[in-house]
């Protein structure tokens, strides 16, 4: 008989697995890794300005893994000014080989996170797998995803002195020096996912011990198939 088991403690931990793995998918996917020295604009078909006119505006173009956002230079019909998608259409054009390795061992680690969240889901209703605690597997699983979180962020500075950072962030860029560029919200959230990470690793244990506590033997053989405790 299947036993409804809800804990703070265990909804804390499964909330906060689902969180850090949309915060690492979302990071990974971003553009925002990235952030270009200041770049001159002006719309087409605009009249260059006088010696009264005002000067032309700026942005600041930004860089990820795998995509890039720059400004939409007035040739496509689009109402954005940024326009963001991927440089790369390929695994091999990814612009370095060290972004190429980051971009697997993120993946991987993503892969695992995305699969502990959606089985963190379940431990409402199943507690054990195979006599194995479930919130034991999951931390276990959850400290491997850090460590290939934590390779890819290692890996993925030593990139920047690859042709493509350089062209966004000026001829000092060079491995683990951005140049002209600076660190944008992607790699942060990228690393404070990596650090929730590990906290929810070793949370589960205490997902765990709040599931098979005494109180909740007691629910169990008094009947109940509900049990929610604090």
């Amino acid at each position: 008989m299947c036993h409804v088991i809800v804990t703070c403690r265990s909804m804390l931990w499964t909330l906060l697995s689902i969180v850090v793995a949309f915060a690492e998918l979302i990071a990974f996917m971003s553009a925002d890794w990235l952030i270009g020295k200041a770049k001159s604009h002006s719309r087409s078909g605009a009249e260059p300005a006088g010696p009264g006119g005002s000067s032309p505006e700026l942005y600041h173009p930004t860089l990820g893994i795998y995509a890039r956002c720059t400004r939409n230079p007035g040739l496509q019909h689009f109402q954005r000014d940024m326009l963001c998608g991927p440089y790369a259409e390929s695994f091999g054009e990814i612009a370095s080989g060290f972004w190429q390795a980051t971009a697997i061992f993120l993946a991987v680690g993503i892969f695992i996170l995305c699969i502990v969240a959606l089985v963190s889901v379940f431990t409402m209703c199943v507690q054990s797998i195979m006599k194995k605690s479930i919130f034991n597997v999951c931390g276990l699983l959850q400290g491997i995803a850090g460590l290939f979180l934590i390779l890819g962020l290692i890996l993925y500075p030593a990139g920047w002195g690859c042709q493509k950072a350089i062209d966004y962030c000026g001829h000092y860029a060079s491995a683990y020096k951005p140049g002209d560029c600076s660190l944008g919200w992607a790699f942060y959230t990228a690393i404070g996912g990596t650090v929730l990470t590990f906290i929810c690793a070793v949370f589960s244990a205490q997902a765990e011990i709040a599931t098979s506590s005494d109180k909740v033997q007691e629910e169990i053989e008094e009947g109940k198939n509900l049990i929610c405790l604090l």
